[in-house]
C-alpha cells in the first residue's frame, strides 16, 4: 500500500502547504504539482527499478514472483500518473484553507506522545553524533555480524538442513 500512496501524499502535502500560505486552491494545485513533478517521476522510476531484478529471477522463486513484480510495477506506474493528474485536480476542488482551531483532548495527548518521541530521538541522535568513533565501531561490528550470518545461514527457497 505504501508504494501506491506515497506519490499522492507528496503531491497533496505540497499543495496543502501552498494553500496554507494563502495561494488560491487552483493555483496552489498547479504550483504544488509542478514543484514536485520531477520528484514523483523519480520516485516512481526508482520503485520500478527495485522490481526489475525480481521480474528476471530464474528458477522456482522467479516463477512465483514474476506476476507479483509485474502487478506491483503496474500499480506504481498508475499511482505516479494519478498523482500528477487526478490528485492535483481533486485538491483544487476539495482543499480549502481553514483557520487554526482549538484541538481536543485526544489531539493534545497524541501530540504529547509525538513530542516525547521526538525528544527521545533528538537525545539519541545527539549522543551518536558526540561519539563518532563508537558509532563507527558499532556499524563495523554490525556489518561483520551480517556477513558472518550470511555465510552460515542456509540459502535457497527451502533449505535442506538447519544448522545445529
Amino acid at each position: 500500500m505504501g508504494f501506491v500512496v506515497d506519490d499522492a501524499i507528496v503531491v497533496i502535502e505540497n499543495i496543502h502547504r501552498h494553500v496554507e500560505l494563502g495561494v488560491p486552491p487552483r493555483q496552489a494545485a498547479l504550483d504544488g504539482a509542478r514543484e514536485v513533478g520531477f520528484t514523483v517521476v523519480s520516485m516512481t522510476t526508482s520503485l520500478i527499478a527495485v522490481f526489475i531484478p525480481v521480474l528476471f529471477m530464474s528458477g522456482i522463486i522467479g516463477r512465483l514472483f514474476r506476476e507479483f513484480a509485474i502487478t506491483v510495477s503496474a500499480a506504481i506506474v498508475m499511482s505516479g500518473l494519478i498523482s500528477l493528474t487526478v490528485t492535483p485536480m481533486m485538491c483544487a476542488r476539495l482543499i480549502r484553507h481553514h483557520r487554526p482551531e482549538e484541538h481536543g483532548r485526544a489531539f493534545r495527548v497524541c501530540e504529547g506522545v509525538f513530542d516525547s518521541m521526538l525528544r527521545f530521538y533528538d537525545r539519541g541522535l545527539r549522543a551518536v553524533l558526540r561519539h563518532p568513533a563508537i558509532t563507527l565501531a558499532v556499524m563495523i561490528a554490525t556489518l561483520a555480524a551480517t556477513i558472518y550470518g550470511y555465510t552460515i545461514v542456509p540459502k535457497g527457497f527451502s533449505p535442506s538442513r538447519i544448522p545445529a
